[in-house]
């Protein structure tokens, strides 16, 4: 489902008479449905940069990266803005929202972007926002004015409101006490029972063991020359 190859990239510093820096060379690795694969590696290694190619966030200088038939490295705007909406979800550690809309709303969206009927996609997010702990008077509100917890409980229920055939999870169980915890990792095992694909980054190493099928050391991504 996600399938990754000869991938490289480098950061151009325009600030610094545009001195290129290669971070990643040579990536490989492969994401089946239904398993989960965790990135590990030392701080700086590569993990949120790979996690952000995959979505599209930033370009690859040379290699694919194929969620499904779509190879991101190659694809225009609109083939990845229809690849997150219909198959490749992202649940990143921070919650980005327009002010003023509603909690059940925002976790809500990415059905409603599907064309799912209101009534529908609004139950779905209840479910979710009571499954995590997120008190009924609080869904009307704005999460932006919610605890750091709370939003990250919000960004979890947003990003299993569709069940996205692959995904990226960042962090998923950062920060968060026992009880949610537990919420988050039956999640991810119900997603990987269903077939999703799932590459992750866990911190969390007693997570980390119980959700992934196997680990991606991405320090072995790193450019020679910068290593």
């Amino acid at each position: 489902m996600i399938r990754i190859e000869n991938l490289s990239k480098s950061f151009t510093l325009h600030n610094q008479g545009g001195a290129v820096i290669p971070v990643m060379a040579d990536a490989a690795l492969e994401v089946a449905p239904g398993e989960c694969v965790g990135l590990v590696g030392q701080s700086g290694a590569g993990k949120s940069t790979l996690m952000r190619m995959v979505y599209g966030n930033y370009l690859a200088a040379g290699g694919s990266i194929r969620v499904g038939a779509l190879d991101v490295a190659r694809a225009a705007p609109r083939e990845i803005i229809a690849l997150r909406r219909d198959t490749l979800g992202y649940v990143s550690q921070f919650l980005r929202v327009v002010p003023r809309v509603s909690t059940l709303d925002v976790v809500a969206e990415p059905l409603l972007a599907l064309g799912r009927p209101a009534g529908a996609a609004r139950a779905r997010a209840a479910g979710l926002l009571s499954r995590l702990n997120i008190p009924e008077r609080l869904w009307q509100l704005s999460p932006t004015t919610f605890s750091g917890g709370e939003q990250q409980r919000v960004n979890i229920a947003r990003g299993f409101a569709h069940d996205y055939p692959a995904l990226l999870l960042d962090e998923p169980t950062a920060s968060l006490d026992a009880t949610n915890r537990e919420v988050v990792l039956s999640l991810i095992e119900e997603a990987r029972a269903r077939g999703a694909a799932i590459l992750g980054i866990f911190h969390d190493e007693a997570a980390r063991a119980r959700v992934c099928d196997r680990l991606v050391d991405v320090t072995g991504f790193t450019p020679r020359a910068a290593a």
